[in-house]
C-alpha cells in the first residue's frame, strides 16, 4: 500500500471540505448536501469556495437552477467517493472481526420466508457472533447508517457495491384450495379474474395475465388494498382472502403443506433478483465475509 510522507498530507484540503465537496458532488445540490450533513447551505458553499482555492479553479458550474461538475470535479469525485469508502471499510474491520454484531438490512418476506428458516445455522457455525435483522423496503445509505450489509430485489446495479445473486424473483399467482374450489376450481388463467385479486394494481399481474394471452384490463379499475409486502398478501391468500402473485422460492414450505396452491406452471420473469449488497470496500471485513460465504453455500444446496 503507497504511503503518504508528511509533505503530502500537509498539502491535503480540510477533510470538512472533502466530505462537502463529495456531498454535493453525489447529490448535485448544495440544498440537500446541506441538509444531509447538518449544516446550513451557506456553510456548505463556504467549505467547497475553500475546497476551489486550494485546487486553484472550480469545481462545480453554477446553472439556472443546476449546478454539474467541472472537469477537475469530474476527476475528482470517484476518487474521493472511493475514499470515503475505503475509510469506512477500514473502521468497519477495526471495530470487530468476525464477532460482535452483524446488521443486516433485508426485505420482510425474505427474512420471514428465507432468514428466519435458515439463520440457525449462520448462528451455529458463528456463536460470537449476533445478527440483528433490519427489516425495509427503503435502500440503505452504508455510509451514514449501521448497517453492515443488505439483500435487496432489483436488477442488481447498483454502483460501488459488491453483489451477489441469491434467488430469482419471479411470480406466479397462488391461492388456497378453499378458495379455488369456491368456484369449482381454477383451470385456466381467465378464471383468476372470477376471484377476489390482492393488490390488482402490482405490475406483476398486468405481466403475468399478458403472458398468459388474458385481457386484464378491468384490474387497474378493480378496488384493493396495497399490503407493501408478499409476506402479508401470502398469509391473507392463505386465509381464503383473495389470490397473490408471489415468488415461488420463498413459499415453497406453504406450496409443499397445500395451505397454497400454484395453479398454472406459468411463471413470470422480469430479471430482478434478490441480492446480497455491500460496499466493496468492505468485501474483506471479517464477518462480512463469514456471512456472504454462508448464505452463498446455502442458497447453493436449494
Amino acid at each position: 500500500m503507497p504511503e503518504l510522507n508528511p509533505r503530502q498530507l500537509s498539502q491535503l484540503p480540510p477533510l470538512a471540505a472533502i466530505r462537502v465537496f463529495e456531498a454535493v458532488a453525489r447529490h448535485l445540490s448544495f440544498t440537500k448536501a446541506a441538509e444531509e450533513l447538518g449544516m446550513t447551505q451557506a456553510a456548505a458553499s463556504y467549505q467547497i469556495k475553500l475546497l476551489e482555492e486550494r485546487v486553484g479553479g472550480p469545481l462545480f458550474l453554477r446553472r439556472p437552477k443546476q449546478i454539474v461538475l467541472t472537469e477537475a470535479g469530474q476527476r475528482m469525485a470517484p476518487a474521493v467517493s472511493e475514499a470515503f469508502a475505503l475509510l469506512s471499510g477500514a473502521y468497519s474491520a477495526a471495530r470487530t472481526g468476525a464477532d460482535g454484531l452483524l446488521c443486516v438490512s433485508t426485505l420482510l418476506t425474505f427474512a420471514s420466508n428465507w432468514l428466519a428458516q435458515h439463520l440457525g445455522s449462520f448462528q451455529l457455525a458463528h456463536p460470537s457472533l449476533a445478527v440483528r435483522l433490519d427489516t425495509s423496503n427503503r435502500l440503505v445509505d452504508f455510509a451514514r447508517e449501521d448497517i453492515d450489509i443488505a439483500i435487496r430485489s432489483g436488477g442488481g446495479n447498483w454502483p460501488g457495491m459488491e453483489v451477489h445473486k441469491l434467488l430469482d424473483a419471479d411470480f406466479t399467482p397462488m391461492l388456497s384450495p378453499k378458495l379455488a374450489a369456491s368456484i369449482g376450481g381454477v383451470n385456466e388463467p381467465a378464471d383468476l379474474l372470477r376471484l377476489p385479486i390482492l393488490d390488482p394494481s402490482d405490475i406483476w399481474w398486468r405481466d403475468w395475465f399478458a403472458a398468459a394471452g388474458v385481457q386484464s384490463h378491468d384490474l387497474a379499475a378493480r378496488p384493493g388494498s396495497s399490503m407493501g409486502a408478499q409476506a402479508y398478501e401470502a398469509n391473507a391468500a392463505i386465509a381464503g382472502q383473495g389470490v397473490a402473485i408471489l415468488t415461488r422460492a420463498l413459499f415453497k414450505t406453504e406450496l409443499a403443506d397445500g395451505r397454497l396452491i400454484q395453479p398454472f406452471d406459468l411463471v413470470g420473469d422480469d430479471g430482478h433478483a434478490y441480492w446480497l449488497v455491500y460496499p466493496e470496500a468492505r468485501r474483506n471485513v471479517p464477518k462480512i465475509r463469514a456471512f456472504r460465504d454462508w448464505i452463498l453455500a446455502e442458497i447453493a444446496c436449494q
